[in-house]
């Protein structure tokens, strides 16, 4: 009667074009259906990973987060309500929308909107990207991470919810000052075997999500997706670099909306036997360099 994956995300976006022209052409997902005022992104054989509508908040609005069968919903449903969670039971329209065989909505501490579903339904076609060497990386590790805004919220808050209630387990927490006065403090949870299927950071940041990280199999794809981009101009928030906690070798380009993607290879498992939770002191092993910084050292004649 617990999460078992990221199942998928639902984005407003204000700008369907360029949200196709980024997600397709520089990141190499597929574009699943489309209509006037959305669309659906495939990084599998999953119907769908990413829902984009159309409307002005320019951010995160659903989690999509699978759990295994009707009776482990129906646990978890009355797991929340005796916590005094409200559960709602979400209409046959919206299941047929995310193509998924039962939906129940909740809203975390946070107030972020949850969607707990069963059966997210395989697509009629394979998946095919025109642009990868391998493939994403999803599975049993679901659709893959994101980074969320604690907004202020007390850590002991959303994890009695995440934790005590969804069954997320401490995968670790990272603490650094990563400028005079503004302190980067996240907590890192896992539901499978990925190391992280959600964060919550409390920083300074004007969106309820800081990125979303997708996996690939092949490194060779991180290197012509960062091409990919610098070619298209596209914003970079980081450079190239690997995190200290769940070793992803990646790079963050800056989405339409203003949030960021992260593009990674590598990504460490956490077998719960032997898993032990630490407190780290750094966000990046190396590199993830803020691009101004990179961009300066090389009109400097660095190079």
């Amino acid at each position: 009667m617990t999460v078992k994956e990221l199942a998928y995300v639902v984005y407003e976006v204000s700008d369907l074009a360029e949200w196709e022209r980024f997600a397709v052409s520089l990141l190499g997902m597929q574009l699943g259906e489309k209509s006037a005022d959305g669309l659906t992104l495939r990084t599998d054989e999953k119907a769908h990973r990413w829902i984009l509508a159309e409307g002005p908040a320019d951010d995160l609005v659903r989690t999509g987060y699978e759990v295994s069968s009707p009776a482990a919903l129906d646990a978890l449903v009355a797991r929340l309500r005796k916590a005094g969670v409200e559960a709602v039971e979400g209409d046959p329209g919206l299941a047929a929308a995310r193509k998924v065989d039962r939906i129940v909505l909740v809203t975390d501490p946070l107030g972020n909107v949850l969607e707990l579903v069963t059966g997210l339904a395989d697509a009629e076609t394979p998946f095919r990207s025109d642009l990868l060497l391998g493939e994403f990386v999803t599975g049993t590790g679901g659709a893959g991470h994101q980074v969320l805004l604690a907004k202020g919220v007390p850590r002991e808050t959303y994890l009695a919810f995440y934790e005590g209630l969804l069954g997320f387990k401490l995968s670790d927490i990272i603490v650094e000052e990563v400028a005079p006065g503004i302190v980067a403090d996240l907590a890192f949870l896992h539901c499978n075997p990925r190391h992280h299927s959600v964060a919550f950071g409390d920083m300074p940041h004007p969106k309820r999500t800081h990125h979303f990280m997708v996996e690939v199999s092949d490194i060779r794809d991180v290197g012509l997706a960062y091409d990919r981009c610098l070619d298209a101009k596209q914003p970079f928030e980081m450079t190239l670099g690997m995190h200290p906690n769940d070793h992803m070798f990646s790079f963050y380009v800056r989405t339409p909306s203003g949030f960021s993607v992260e593009y990674g290879w590598g990504g460490l498992l956490i077998d719960d036997e032997t898993w032990q939770v630490r407190t780290l002191d750094q966000l990046h092993w190396w590199g993830h360099r803020a691009p101004e910084a990179v961009a300066e050292q090389l009109a400097g004649g660095a190079l």
